[in-house]
């Protein structure tokens, strides 16, 4: 009796080891047959992984317009940061221009006043509708989407990317402790933490008066440039593939201190083909105009002419020759 029970146990772990086998070939298979797949589709997409992760394909990149957002940076409820930004995921271009605060916009029967310039219409992130509005009429474009990024958003996106490599254009030294603000920064490359890089966006001028170096851009040309030069330090820092993995809080920290009319899927869509664009050809500018004093305010009045000519450089593609066929005329090489 003792002899059969132990035979039969013994078949009993034979026959589940043997389950066991079938078990573990049949995950190996599937498995081998899903990493085909994908090894497939990540060659389908030209070896962007992440795209075939997102399960992307080839229509997907077809399917992608041009993104264009208008990004607004607050502090003291005004927009001291208004950018208009330009995304082609086919052709990996991208573009930046600087709006200066002060642009003169019309708004009502206001003439001249503080409600003529362009971040009045900001009005502490409640109506940015109005900004895009003039944005596009100013420059011609059609943009419909917008960002609005207040200091605490960049403070938390900087920190969480182990902060950003930048090379700070001058030396700073501001205080303005009616806002708390206290801006300390030598001049060099080196590595800006959350605090740093929101002193650095805000920086016009030091205590004694002086600004950025003349050949820079004073007060705020120097303040736009320094603004587009440091979301491109941190564009450059955000993609590396270590910081891929905080995509999650990411895009928490835009849902908690961001404010947007975009549709964060449709942002992740460009994610994979972003990650893979150049950063240093990125074309930036600043409107083109002149500042002027007016009823003693100064407004800066952007030049229509060389406006459309920034504009259609920047964000107009021009479409290549098509290749010659067989039947065709060639255009002009």
């Amino acid at each position: 009796m003792g002899k059969h029970s132990e035979t039969k146990e013994k078949e009993i772990k034979k026959k589940k080891k043997h389950i066991g086998r079938k078990i573990f070939l049949l995950i190996l298979i599937i498995c081998i047959f899903a990493g085909v797949k994908f090894a497939k589709k990540v060659n389908e997409l030209e070896g962007n992984w992440l795209a075939a992760l997102l399960g992307h394909d080839e229509e997907t990149l077809k399917n992608l317009d041009t993104l264009q957002i208008l990004i607004m940076g607050e502090s003291t409820g005004m927009s001291d940061t208004i950018i208009a930004c330009s995304y082609n995921p086919k052709t990996q271009k991208a573009s930046m221009l600087s709006i200066p605060r002060d642009t003169y916009v019309t708004n009502g029967n206001y003439k001249y006043s503080a409600q003529n310039k362009i971040n009045y219409l900001y009005s502490g992130g409640e109506t940015p509708e109005k900004t895009v509005e003039a944005v596009n009429e100013i420059t011609g474009l059609d943009i419909k989407y917008y960002i609005l990024v207040d200091t605490e958003a960049l403070r938390k996106l900087v920190d969480l990317i182990g902060g950003v490599e930048f090379d700070v254009p001058t030396n700073m030294n501001y205080d303005d402790y009616g806002q708390d603000l206290h801006i300390h920064l030598q001049k060099g490359y080196q590595k800006l933490n959350g605090d740093q890089a929101e002193q650095v966006v805000r920086f016009r001028h030091n205590n004694d008066g002086s600004s950025y170096p003349y050949e820079y851009g004073n007060e705020d040309y120097g303040r736009m440039k320094t603004q587009r030069n440091l979301i491109i330090a941190v564009a450059k820092q955000t993609i590396k593939l270590k910081n891929i993995t905080e995509i999650k809080n990411m895009i928490n920290i835009m849902k908690e201190d961001v404010k947007t009319n975009i549709d964060f899927n449709l942002l992740i869509d460009y994610i994979p083909y972003a990650i893979n664009m150049s950063l240093d050809t990125i074309q930036t500018a600043q409107l083109p105009g002149n500042s002027d004093q007016k009823y003693g305010g100064w407004f800066f009045f952007h030049d229509e002419e060389e406006t459309l000519k920034v504009v259609d450089e920047l964000f107009n593609e021009k479409l290549e020759p098509e290749e010659s066929t067989e039947g065709t005329n060639n255009v002009a090489e």
